[in-house]
């Protein structure tokens, strides 16, 4: 077997083969679901993603002769360490197949360039903000909700065995029509939420669409104060912000958007997405293939034969001030009855919710919610050769 061979990814085709090479990996895997070729190059992207502007790194791949067997990506988020007063370093855009040895070789090398720059700890994998792909599979591998990672289950032997450990794991729950209406549980929860609202003076309503523009500016005035206390949470820039809004404008459906309000003043807001991964997956982009070929087939199964069944809850936020009041509450009961009593969506994912979230938790599960996925951020210091 020829031996392992790491290179930084700097020619046309080392690229292409970084590109292209989740293809495939998982040309087997029936849940797997590959993203539109301009989704992949919107991540990648250093010269045009907003999210480059305060990030610094390079990507590297792992040979085994003239065959790509991993990728890996280190780099330095600016805007997370002076926001945490931390110095860490990350990796992200981790693919490998089952082979310990370039795996270790490429956690090795993301280990070593961080170090180099001066950093002394290690986190990932994570690609590559907090708004993004966070966290590594590893509870439920079953098909991925939309804009959730996804992996084999042999990634945490793989990631554990170069010396990383848990730092935090993030949860989600999941919601089903069936179950939550027979149990009688929505109008229990429906009285609460009113009671609630009239003591604290809580009003939510829905996304008006007639006025789609101020109200996604609502929506980036309320996002980052609604996150800020969360754990490695950055705020976005307004470039950033923008881009959110253009992705999820996509594919929104206003139904699923609500805001609160505390005596008149926007308290927070809540926002569901149906689950796009559905239609994606049986779109099934792939190199070669031209986009206009899987947009068309997205557009059959999304608006002609529908097949979303699923939707996520996957943005909430509330300020501050007004936490604890049971404005959380109060808007999830509303978006919750909304997807089981007027949508066509079955089921339901809330998350990601860091663990140590326990009023969050708390919330999803006094409302039917079940954990069904776990996903874990790992950390390792880059002054130990623990894991080769």
């Amino acid at each position: 077997m020829p031996p392992v061979t790491i290179r930084k990814i700097e020619s046309k085709q080392d690229h292409k083969a970084f590109f292209e090479f989740p293809w495939a990996l998982y040309k087997n895997d029936p849940n797997w679901v590959p993203p539109l070729l301009s989704m992949r190059r919107e991540v990648l992207d250093q010269s045009k993603g907003p999210a480059w502007e305060y990030l610094e790194g390079d990507y590297f791949g792992a040979w085994r002769g003239d065959q790509m067997v991993g990728t890996i990506a280190a780099y330095i988020n600016h805007r997370h360490n002076e926001f945490h007063d931390e110095r860490v370093g990350f990796f992200g855009a981790f693919e490998c197949v089952d082979d310990p040895e370039a795996a270790q070789a490429l956690l090795r090398t993301a280990v070593e360039w961080v170090r180099a720059k001066g950093y002394a700890t290690i986190r990932g994998p994570q690609t590559f903000t907090t708004h993004e792909d966070v966290g590594l599979l590893i509870e439920n591998f079953s098909r991925p909700i939309l804009l959730m990672p996804y992996n084999p289950p042999y990634y945490q032997g793989l990631i554990e065995g170069a010396g990383f450990a848990k730092v935090m794991d993030m949860v989600s729950f999941s919601l089903d029509r069936s179950t939550v209406l027979q149990s009688g549980l929505l109008e229990r929860l429906g009285r609460v939420s009113q009671g609630v609202m009239r003591r604290n003076k809580i009003t939510i309503r829905q996304f008006d669409n007639k006025k789609r523009d101020s109200e996604f500016d609502l929506i980036k005035e309320l996002y980052n104060f609604g996150w800020e206390k969360n754990w490695g949470f950055v705020p976005l820039t307004a470039r950033e912000l923008n881009s959110m809004i253009e992705s999820l404008s996509t594919f929104l459906d206003p139904r699923l958007v609500y805001f609160a309000y505390v005596n008149d003043t926007p308290a927070g807001f809540i926002l569901g997405v149906p689950d796009f991964n559905q239609v994606l997956q049986k779109a099934y982009a792939r190199p070669g293939t031209p986009e206009i070929i899987s947009l068309l087939r997205a557009l059959y199964y999304w608006k002609i034969n529908p097949v979303m069944t699923w939707s996520r809850v996957p943005l909430m936020g509330v300020r501050a001030e007004y936490r604890n009041k049971g404005v959380d509450a109060a808007m999830y009961y509303h978006l919750l009855r909304t997807i089981l009593m007027d949508t066509p969506y079955n089921h339901s994912d809330s998350g990601w919710v860091l663990e140590i979230n326990k009023d969050m938790v708390g919330i999803v599960l006094s409302f039917g919610g079940e954990v069904y996925k776990r996903y874990r951020m790992f950390e390792r210091s880059t002054e130990t050769t623990t894991g080769g």
